[in-house]
């Protein structure tokens, strides 16, 4: 639509919006300014206009950022898919998991992290995979991997205090399966660097792990028995229990085939 057709000027000599009815210019306080009597001005329908741009290009921004800081959170892509909508919400694990990210300022400003710990299996990853995916939509910094992969990572670098504060350095740092790495005296010194350096920056820490945690409290090996220590420290307990839910998924997937297989086999009989 032209501009001369959404136009008109009125009997004051200003223009003025047909759409909205306001006016689209003003004079200027007596006497002008450097010559000029009128300037411009928004109407209603510019003033929306304007805000309706800036919503587009405000949310374009938090989507990409978003999307830049999930990429960066996960090693596995499938982890994306952990989040709280596709979750079974009347599980407790679950709605404390939602608790905390709801309640995710103070736990960030009183440094509350989580060890959720139990059976092999039974959603510990999935939960603090679900926390991860919340917090990122909030646009907080998450880091989630293991340390099998940290240790991987850092054995070639010149520079591993570099690495450690970087993992440091996360709004919220997700250590998963602790206790599945390798336990030589390089690897566990590995792990106590991180999760000293992490307790040390004052920001919050969430660790899964498949070890009791009466196993936990009462490890007498020194190098781990430190690691530990760091981790009850600012680490709040969470057991993890219930069936095996990689079980339940098998079984479902193992029922499914059967019965796609039964039904292939009649359609060929038939034939």
């Amino acid at each position: 639509m032209r501009e001369e057709d959404t136009v008109c000027v009125g009997s004051d000599g200003l223009q003025y919006c047909k759409v909205c009815g306001e006016a689209k210019e003003a004079f200027f306080p007596e006497g002008g300014f450097m010559g000029m009597k009128k300037h411009s001005r928004q109407c209603a329908c510019d003033r929306k206009a304007y805000e309706e741009e800036q919503k587009y290009f405000k949310d374009k921004e938090h989507r990409e950022l978003v999307s830049r800081n999930t990429s960066i959170c996960f090693d596995e892509s499938r982890m994306e898919e952990w989040i709280f909508e596709n979750a079974d919400m009347s599980d407790a694990v679950m709605h404390k998991a939602k608790n905390y990210v709801d309640n995710w300022e103070k736990m960030q400003r009183n440094h509350i992290g989580c060890l959720f710990w139990g059976p092999v299996g039974t959603g510990k990853s999935y939960a603090a995979g679900c926390i991860a995916n919340d917090l990122l939509k909030r646009e907080v910094t998450v880091k989630m991997t293991n340390f099998n992969t940290i240790i991987d990572d850092i054995f070639p670098l010149a520079d591993k205090t570099e690495y450690i504060n970087a993992l440091a350095s996360y709004q919220l740092l997700i250590i998963d399966d602790l206790g599945v790495e390798r336990n030589s005296e390089y690897a566990l010194g590995i792990i106590f660097s991180v999760i000293d350096r992490r307790i040390r920056s004052g920001r919050p820490l969430i660790i899964t792990t498949n070890l009791p945690l009466k196993e936990i409290k009462s490890e007498t090996m020194l190098d781990k028995r430190r690691i530990y220590d760091r981790i009850l420290e600012m680490c709040t307990p969470m057991y993890v229990g219930g069936a095996s839910k990689r079980e339940v998924i098998a079984s479902m997937k193992m029922e499914k085939a059967k019965t796609l297989l039964n039904t292939n086999r009649g359609e060929e009989e038939c034939e």
